[in-house]
């Protein structure tokens, strides 16, 4: 294993929880969710050498990770790194989380799925503590459109939540 993998896996397996995360968010099925987890992995890995550190590695994490989701979602493609000869030993072990534990979260989870695409971008932000500043870095728009439109998507996932408990 070269140097350059095994920097990577090690930060990988730092930031997992945060590609776990936005798996859950954007897929409801966990075969799907899996997929997409190891999409993430396989375009972290591929964008991985260009990664130049001129911002957090999280930071840059987080903005792979959610186009590729939105674009996973968008287009459905299946696509599995494990096919990658240069990667296939490397497996980044998932932590199973326990869905009993998480009863209020598979909620959320279940309200965050019938949002689009976009939305479910400005939530998790906003569940990942992210400044409208840096919220606006990362979308690319003003912070005062992130104001607008994180009070929207949060009203109409609070909205997609109480019909759920009548």
């Amino acid at each position: 294993m070269t140097s350059l993998e095994q920097e990577f896996i090690s930060k990988i397996e730092k930031h997992k929880g945060i590609i776990f995360k936005i798996s859950k968010m954007y897929m409801t099925e966990k075969d799907d969710r899996n997929d997409l987890f190891q999409e993430i992995t396989y375009q972290l890995w591929k964008a991985y050498p260009s990664f130049r550190g001129e911002s957090e590695f999280s930071t840059w994490l987080y903005r792979i990770a959610l186009n590729t989701a939105i674009i996973f979602l968008r287009t459905e493609k299946r696509r599995s790194f494990i096919a990658n000869e240069d990667f296939s030993n490397q497996i980044i072990a998932q932590e199973e989380y326990n869905d009993a534990k998480e009863e209020k979260l598979s909620e959320m989870y279940t309200a965050i799925h019938l949002l689009n695409p976009i939305d479910k971008a400005f939530i998790f932000y906003y569940l990942e503590d992210f400044s409208g500043k840096q919220i606006a870095q990362e979308m690319g728009i003003s912070e005062g459109n992130v104001r607008v439109k994180m009070n929207r998507a949060k009203n109409k996932l609070k909205d997609i939540l109480s019909q759920n408990k009548k």
